[in-house]
């Protein structure tokens, strides 16, 4: 019944990550939904900027510190494996939500594209950057990323294995390929109010501490392996002639005959 109950725990929590990520789409691209980044009636600047900056710093404290290893050292003291990963993606998806309920729209205009070729310009890379998100998930593993496989192989009563190092596909020439994508969506606007400016800055600045403490997590893990990658690779522009080159494969020397 464990195993059941994580399962339907696991479903129901990607179902709704789902259509957050979905809703946050249409939130930053002022698609037809019932609100927006820059939708709504637009109220004092002062109140405006402190309750959107804690909104920010909200999801951000949450998605960081629940993801290093030592919390959840701790926190797998009180809920089980299984459902640790999930139950992350359910707290961080909560941290979205209210923000998109609780935003303020700061409609001072940035800039404004108004040429149509510039703007179907800036839309199409906003696109690739949520494109570009959602396939670098499937390339590392998109079901144990969001909980899934984890609460599935508790049901089988299998473990998963141990991680492993890999760089599929795009990972060969840039680190950082989800927060790539999450760059190119929140910058590549036609129009930019000064709420969506400061959205897209603290984002920015939340991805470069991110970063800062991915790396350091998977130095830990996975020591001069992922050293030797952070050399070889850039973290979130691919350079020409920087590629992940390929481990040195060992031989075993055979037994003597």
């Amino acid at each position: 019944m464990g195993g059941i109950a994580s399962v339907l725990y696991g479903v129901a929590v990607y179902s709704l990550f789902f259509v957050t990520f979905l809703y946050a789409i249409a939130f930053v691209g002022n698609l037809p939904v019932p609100k927006t980044i820059d939708s709504g009636a637009e109220g004092p600047l002062i109140p405006a900027l402190v309750i959107n900056t804690l909104l920010l710093g909200l999801f951000a404290i949450q998605h960081s510190v629940m993801a290093r290893p030592a919390f959840k050292r701790w926190w797998t003291r009180f809920v089980p494996h299984a459902v640790e990963r999930t139950t992350y993606v359910l707290l961080a998806s909560l941290a979205l939500v209210l923000l998109f309920w609780q935003w303020r729209p700061i409609l001072a205009p940035i800039w404004t594209v108004t040429n149509p070729t510039g703007v179907l310009a800036l839309q199409a890379v906003s696109w690739l950057g949520w494109f570009l998100v959602l396939l670098s998930t499937f390339l590392i593993n998109h079901f144990e990323l969001f909980g899934l496989r984890q609460v599935w192989a508790r049901l089988r009563g299998r473990t998963l294995p141990e991680p492993r190092f890999r760089t599929p596909f795009i990972y060969k020439r840039v680190r950082h390929p989800i927060y790539l994508g999450f760059l190119l969506a929140f910058w590549a606007t036609p129009v930019m109010t000064a709420g969506h400016l400061l959205f897209a800055l603290a984002t920015t600045g939340y991805i470069l501490i991110g970063i800062w403490l991915e790396e350091r997590d998977l130095i830990d893990l996975f020591g001069d392996q992922y050293r030797r990658y952070r050399e070889q690779v850039s973290m979130l522009i691919p350079l020409p002639g920087r590629k992940a080159k390929p481990e040195p494969e060992i031989k075993h020397p055979r037994p003597a005959e």
